[in-house]
């Protein structure tokens, strides 16, 4: 068939259908397995028989008047040398997750000092509630952390205090850090809150990252009043100085959460690690 000069004629050519079959098929592979890979990051609380009843899917239907959570592991042995060991307090949940770093896939409550995020509930004032997360939570699993956490919690009339662990080397300062002041709390807020912090402000140009920083942030979008307690210690495991430097942090709570104003030796040793002298040549 005759054309005019200057027409654009469509070439079809088999290569390069056979190109794109093999294209599709190789986006759909790999769509696949991103979707395995979702699914198996996927954060998923699980809420123990006694308070299953009152949470269900969807709906935000347990009631929280306070929430304390401690992240790291001085703030954790803080909770359970001082708070958990005193009180009446009652495992209702945990966290289940899976990363490079942490295996918290079960469906069963975690094991005695296995790594894992769990959560207590006062026997006598159950609208108080605490965490303990001493598992790593990858970057991007924070925010699902902190929306399925938040989101069944009824968040009218929630307050929420964070407590957590940090190198003293990640504090940024121009002064020099004499080492008695080592350990010592800095604090943040949401806008939320209008109580006075117990500990001086947080410095610029220091930040705050991982779990703490993504409770702060989502307490500082839904307008929930929100207060963090990072405590800065040049200890690497968890010792006693470091979690008595906690204790001011929860006077505020003092008519909510009652502490042990001096746990026995027995009670910190079994959450804070007796430091031992490094082996020389001369020992």
């Amino acid at each position: 068939m005759a054309t005019f000069f200057g027409e654009v004629l469509s070439v079809y050519s088999r290569a390069v259908e056979e190109d794109d079959d093999e294209l599709d098929d190789e986006n759909e592979e790999d769509e696949q397995i991103r979707r395995e890979i979702e699914e198996k990051r996927e954060v998923y609380i699980e809420w123990y028989p006694d308070v299953t009843q009152s949470v269900s899917s969807g709906n935000c239907t347990l009631q929280c008047s306070d929430l304390i959570i401690a992240v790291g592991p001085n703030a954790s042995g803080f909770l359970s040398a001082y708070v958990l060991n005193t009180e009446s307090w009652d495992a209702v949940g945990h966290v289940s997750l899976w990363n490079e770093k942490s295996r918290c896939t079960s469906r069963q409550p975690p094991l005695p000092g296995e790594p894992a995020c769990r959560f207590y509930r006062h026997r006598d004032n159950p609208s108080v509630l605490m965490c303990q997360s001493t598992c790593y939570v990858a970057e991007d699993q924070l925010f699902q952390w902190a929306d399925k956490v938040f989101g069944s919690l009824l968040n009218r009339g929630l307050n929420v205090m964070v407590l957590s662990d940090s190198p003293v080397a990640e504090y940024k300062t121009p002064d020099y850090l004499y080492g008695s002041a080592v350990p010592f709390l800095r604090s943040l807020k949401s806008s939320a809150f209008k109580d006075q912090a117990l500990c001086p402000a947080l410095e610029q140009p220091n930040i705050l990252t991982g779990l703490p920083a993504a409770v702060l942030s989502h307490c500082q979008v839904h307008r929930i009043p929100a207060v963090l307690y990072q405590c800065y210690t040049d200890v690497i495991g968890p010792d006693t100085v470091t979690m008595e430097t906690y204790k001011p942090a929860l006077t505020s709570l003092s008519k909510l959460v009652k502490l042990e104003p001096c746990p026995s030796a027995d009670a910190l040793r079994r959450f804070a690690k007796v430091s031992e002298a490094q082996s020389n040549l001369y020992t």
